[in-house]
């Protein structure tokens, strides 16, 4: 069975593939932060990946669409696509966030980096204040996902009744949370990154 046949099976091949990769080059072994921090990883690129889809291709889309009389207008994307994505989305946003805050605990970070290297146990407080940045962030960026962003799109999508003048002003709302954290992204991938090589980048 071939499993790029299946988005399941492709991912799964994947991971397979990184687990072999590091038992095989890495002498420490694949311990409990080192699987926190491949979910993490996996899972933010999940989200961020379709963050930026949302803002760069689906929000582009949906209004060329609308705007084009002969064409076959936006209702695939909002009845098939986006619903699906945004479940993709919240819950990769969830699964990052707790990942992230799995591994800042075992490995002794947690304090210090949400109080951005004032609480240093583990780490040091230069640590604390790159990872802390990221960490606050994406602690943001969660809560527009689930408070702002979701909420609201179901008004959009027709998911739960709304008045037109509701409907607009979710999605300015929604809108709005998206490319802030779109725009948050940026600097919170460059401290979490950065963190980890000494130099915010």
């Amino acid at each position: 069975m071939n499993p790029l046949k299946s988005a399941t099976g492709t991912i799964i091949a994947g991971l397979a593939i990184a687990v072999i990769i590091g038992l095989v080059t890495d002498q420490q072994g694949v311990g409990s932060a080192r699987v926190v921090i491949w979910l993490h990883v996996i899972a933010g690129v999940a989200w961020i990946g379709l963050l930026y889809y949302f803002n760069l291709v689906q929000v582009q889309a949906l209004a060329e669409a609308a705007g084009d009389s002969g064409g076959p207008g936006g209702g695939g994307i909002t009845k098939y696509v986006a619903p699906r994505a945004l479940l993709w989305f919240r819950w990769a946003a969830l699964v990052t966030w707790l990942s992230g805050a799995t591994y800042l605990v075992e490995t002794g970070n947690f304090m210090n980096a949400f109080t951005l290297g004032n609480m240093p146990v583990n780490g040091s407080p230069d640590y604390g204040v790159r990872i802390g940045i990221g960490a606050w962030m994406g602690t943001i960026m969660l809560f527009n996902v689930w408070i702002l962003i979701w909420p609201n799109q179901k008004k959009v999508l027709g998911m739960v009744e709304a008045t037109a003048e509701q409907i607009a002003k979710a999605k300015s709302t929604a809108l709005m949370a998206s490319r802030t954290n779109t725009m948050l992204s940026i600097p919170m991938l460059m401290s979490m990154i950065g963190a980890h090589h000494g130099f915010f980048i």
